[in-house]
């Protein structure tokens, strides 16, 4: 029997963002969008492009217009096709504007560690449906072991010294070649520095240097916007700095950028609005850039889950519009484990020295073997074999939470689950403690969405739930499940009350 594209695409395929837009046909608009892609240097000499039928899947054309393509870019120099070595960027493709000689940063300064931050959410629980983290053991222990020892066979003497607080070289590197593929980033490896995830970003970034509440040595100042609903830890660890968190209203486009005004920064998750789902529209990430730089402010590009997608095409990363008005941030908790406490931030120039004297002399958060072990898993390829795995696997049980509620609980509304790894439940209005209380009852830990409404905002609330479906091993997600529609099982409804739902 054939090989299927999607086992064949988690054995060898990378992941390749591309914008088809522009008159013409498909293949014209594929065939600019590589080139554009080569010609700016977003794919490096040498990279190895996917193959015909993994990226014509991921793009919705036919795998005849991809070969096409391919073909004529071969024949014109821009690439290189050859038997056992699949399709690559011709050495000789160089970007037309070569990237600046790196500036060197501002001399560092010590600066303090960040809080420490209690352990949450440790309760146990028969069924785990909460969200913000992968499948622990879908872990790839394999790949990292390899990884692992190929990268310290390979390692150099010092790399066992104190580290560089802009992290390892090799990682960077690999960081903005696969930035650059899979999510359309501009940047360079001296833009990138490597953190230990999101939060410790934002302390970097936010730092006051006192305590709390001054101004002396922070890179980044208040007031902050912020998504009307997002993650109540990230006000929590602002407020400690003295930030200001301003709430911008949601619709079904995304945040609402026309209500910003007179804040320094805006912190958004466009690629999936947390927790809500779905992405900024085009029109508003063209607008918050415009703001941006008419103000001489700052968007933060929380890019939590960007290689999770499934019913529509990759969301590039806002960054790509203006690399000096956007810092992108990521990390690999979702799509690897928030158990490797890594992270990136991608800056504009200006910041680059700023945050490497917060971070001090030495490298005090990551570990430089860890940093090690991925830079290998990606350049190797499996890391993208990974994401792919994952992705068929959390699509398969997206689907399945989908059609047992249609099933056994018509009356909830399942939304933002075009990409992610969590679904938003909506309730009918006054249901949402209810519900709590019965999954409780049926062992099932999950979020209310109430908990991640900003408490300053006028958007009119919403009942509903946030069940992360990627949290179970796969042997425990059917039990979940099941308890998870027990649980909202419409019951007899309150007499005083004929609307409203109770539950089991």
């Amino acid at each position: 029997m054939a090989e299927s594209w999607v086992n064949y695409a988690e054995r060898i395929g990378s992941d390749l963002h591309l914008e088809l837009s522009g008159p013409g046909s498909r293949r014209a608009a594929l065939i600019g969008a590589l080139r554009d892609a080569v010609r700016s240097g977003r794919l490096a000499p040498g990279t190895r492009l996917p193959p015909y039928r993994s990226l014509a899947a991921d793009l919705g054309v036919a795998r005849n217009t991809v070969a096409d393509a391919y073909a004529e870019l071969v024949a014109e120099g821009w690439l290189t096709a050859r038997q056992g070595s699949g399709t690559r960027v011709a050495e000789r493709a160089r970007p037309l504007h070569p990237a600046v000689p790196p500036k060197a940063p501002a001399p560092p300064s010590p600066a303090p560690p960040p809080r420490a931050h209690a352990a949450q959410r440790n309760r146990p629980t028969p069924h785990d449906l909460r969200q913000g983290t992968p499948d622990a053991s879908a872990f790839p222990r394999s790949a990292w072991l390899a990884s692992y020892r190929r990268a310290l066979h390979q390692a150099p003497n010092e790399v066992f010294g104190p580290g560089d607080p802009a992290g390892r070289p090799e990682l960077r590197a690999a960081l903005a070649t696969y930035l650059a593929r899979a999510r359309g980033v501009r940047t360079e490896p001296d833009r990138i520095v490597i953190c230990s995830g999101f939060a410790h970003a934002l302390r970097l970034l936010f730092h006051s240097g006192n305590g709390g509440g001054g101004r002396r040595g922070q890179i980044l100042r208040g007031p902050l916007a912020v998504e009307a609903y997002g993650l109540p830890f990230h006000r929590e660890l602002l407020a400690a700095e003295g930030v200001r968190t301003v709430p911008l209203p949601l619709d079904e486009h995304g945040a609402r950028i026309d209500r910003l005004s007179r804040e320094r920064a805006v912190l958004l998750t466009p690629a999936h609005q947390f927790p809500t789902g779905g992405p900024l529209h085009a029109e508003r990430r063209a607008a918050v850039v415009d703001w941006a730089g008419a103000r001489g402010a700052v968007v933060l590009e929380d890019d939590y889950d960007g290689e999770f997608r499934y019913d529509r095409r990759p969301v590039g990363a806002l960054q790509s519009l203006d690399p000096e008005r956007v810092i992108l941030i990521g990390s690999v908790s979702k799509s690897l484990s928030p158990a490797v406490r890594l992270g990136w931030m991608v800056l504009p120039e200006r910041y680059v020295g700023d945050v490497l004297a917060a971070k001090g002399e030495r490298e005090a958060w990551a570990s430089v073997l860890d940093q090690l072990a991925l830079a290998d898993l990606i350049v190797s390829g499996a890391y993208d074999r990974h994401v792919r795995r994952m992705r068929q696997r959390y699509r398969g049980r997206r689907d399945r939470l989908v059609a047992a509620l249609a099933e056994r609980a018509p009356h909830v509304e399942v939304s933002g689950v075009a990409a992610g790894l969590h679904a938003v439940l909506r309730l009918p209005p006054g249901t949402e403690r209810p519900a709590v209380g019965a999954a409780v009852r049926q062992g099932v830990a999950l979020d209310a969405l109430a908990e991640f409404r900003h408490p300053d905002t006028d958007m009119p609330a919403h009942d509903g739930l946030v069940v992360g479906y990627a949290t179970p091993p796969e042997h425990a997600y059917g039990a979940a499940l099941e308890a998870l529609c027990a649980a909202l099982t419409p019951a007899t409804p309150v007499s005083n009350h004929p609307s409203a739902t109770t539950y089991q």
